[in-house]
């Protein structure tokens, strides 16, 4: 019986996560219709497409690997952050301003030491494999 649902687990996850790829590749086709029909191009258009790729290659990677970098989802963070900041102009406060490049700020350096982590943990292993 365990096995089954083990079964019934993996197979929604993949149709999920062809979904979710699915979907993302309908949004970015919207998307440069919509570019192509207002024949003007914006910053802010391009990190959109950005956001439609990370989440696309999230995706993929997940479904090839079964596993998923933690660094993805954090460049998701920035890049949606980034796209917000531009949206709003000039017209904000600038201590809202100063919150969002603050989390972009913090989250740059949650990459960082997420990075950092995983070198010295690949690094570790590279020796460990080597005394055996």
């Amino acid at each position: 019986m365990e096995r089954w649902v083990d079964k019934l687990f993996e197979a929604g996850e993949k149709l999920l996560l062809i979904i979710i790829a699915g979907l993302t590749c309908i949004a970015v086709a919207l998307e440069l219709i919509t570019l192509g029909s207002e024949l003007r191009l914006e910053l802010a258009d391009l990190l959109l497409l950005f956001i439609y790729l990370e989440v696309f290659g999230m995706a993929v990677v997940y479904y090839r690997a079964q596993t998923l970098p933690v660094t993805l989802p954090v460049l998701i963070a920035i890049t949606g952050i980034t796209r917000l900041i531009i949206l709003q102009g000039k017209d904000f406060e600038p201590s809202i301003l100063l919150y969002e490049a603050g989390a972009i700020f913090l989250l740059a350096i949650a990459y960082g030491i997420l990075t950092w982590a995983n070198f010295k943990t690949q690094k570790l292993k590279s020796v460990i494999a080597d005394e055996d």
